[in-house]
């Protein structure tokens, strides 16, 4: 594994290689990441990881600030997954002349997680581009965890860059059922156990909510009376008929975002 941070040096190393698997990441890296990058080096010649705490897409100064840096951890649970490159840029390699706050991005990009945090998916899309643009990957690993991101990023990249793929990877989840995150530890194990509970409530909760047989409303009564500090949404969704083109079948999804303190926590189930 060879660690790189000058985007000039990468370019050179990989400009001749074809079917490289691309995997963004912000560091923190979890059990959920390992999967991404063993299913790069499964299905391409070259795979690359990257660790990039991206400030652009952080509507909160103190959310950047917090955000897991553990790079020495990281590094070395990525060096015994054997991968070829690890690239750990710095904001003036990635954004030379700042970002792009003329970005497009889909419509969905300002429901749920968007309607709270503004700009936040247009920082991400901007980042995303500029690593294809340095990479140019085959393909590109992403979580089903950060669905809504996931879909915006893909519709993205289907519209703009035809050649490469957004390969949708499955949610990993811990023991406890929440799924495997970076910003899982900032929480103390009994603030896991409340995180846990109230995956476990919406999963039993689901098919109900569903027929209408129990309220939203009525759901959040009970996830607060689990010591959840703040509820910013929760919503049950067809995610085949949020994005174009349609598919003819239904898949519903409840999204959710909670804080456990001061500590924002999304899923999909």
């Amino acid at each position: 594994m060879k660690i790189i941070k000058n985007k000039n040096s990468l370019i050179k190393l990989i400009v001749d290689k074809k079917n490289i698997g691309f995997i963004p990441t912000m560091g923190g890296i979890h059990d959920g990441h390992v999967y991404l990058i063993k299913k790069s080096i499964a299905e391409n010649n070259i795979s690359i990881v990257s660790i990039f705490i991206n400030k652009p897409q952080f509507n909160r100064k103190t959310d950047f600030i917090k955000y897991p840096r553990i790079l020495n951890k990281d590094i070395k649970k990525i060096k015994k997954l054997k991968i070829d490159y690890l690239f750990i840029p710095s904001s003036k390699q990635i954004y030379p002349k700042g970002s792009n706050k003329n970005i497009k991005v889909h419509s969905f990009a300002k429901k749920l997680c968007g309607k709270h945090r503004p700009g936040h998916f247009k920082g991400v899309v901007d980042v995303i581009e500029r690593f294809i643009k340095i990479i140019n990957p085959k393909k590109i690993y992403m979580g089903q965890k950060d669905m809504q991101q996931l879909m915006i990023v893909k519709n993205f990249v289907s519209k703009k860059y035809k050649h490469i793929k957004i390969c949708e990877c499955k949610t990993i989840r811990e023991k406890n059922g929440m799924p495997f995150s970076s910003r899982n530890f900032l929480l103390s194990k009994e603030e896991k156990i409340i995180a846990s509970k109230v995956i476990k409530l919406l999963r039993v909760s689901k098919n109900k909510i569903f027929k209408k047989k129990i309220l939203i409303n009525s759901i959040k009564k009970t996830i607060y009376g689990m010591g959840v500090n703040k509820i910013d949404y929760i919503k049950l969704l067809n995610i085949n008929k949020l994005i174009k083109p349609y598919k003819e079948s239904n898949n519903y999804k409840i999204f959710i975002s909670f804080y456990i303190k001061n500590v924002r926590l999304i899923d999909n189930i």
